[in-house]
C-alpha cells in the first residue's frame, strides 16, 4: 500500500484500494469522462495520475453527498 501511495500513476484497482470506493463506480466515472486517464501503449492499461484522480474522486463524492445528480456533477466539472 505504501508503494501505491507514493506512485505517480495508479491503476483503477489501486484507486479502489486508496478510496474504498467500488470498482464499478470508478469505472462509471471514467466512462462518463469524470476522471481522466492515460492509456499505456504496451498493454493498454489505463493509468490514472494518483493525486489528481484522488482529488477529483473526493470532489465528486462530496458533490454526491450534497445531493447532486450525475448530469449536474458533469456540468460542474466541465465548468471548473
Amino acid at each position: 500500500m505504501e508503494v501505491i501511495q507514493q506512485s505517480e500513476y495508479v491503476t483503477i484497482g489501486e484507486l479502489v484500494r486508496l478510496t474504498d470506493m467500488r470498482y464499478s463506480t470508478l469505472k462509471f466515472y471514467t466512462e462518463e469522462g469524470m476522471i481522466s486517464f492515460e492509456q499505456a501503449e504496451h498493454n493498454l492499461t489505463r493509468r490514472y495520475k494518483r493525486e489528481e484522480s484522488l482529488e477529483r474522486i473526493y470532489y465528486i463524492k462530496s458533490l454526491r453527498e450534497q445531493g447532486k445528480t450525475i448530469p449536474e456533477i458533469k456540468e460542474i466539472l466541465k465548468n471548473s
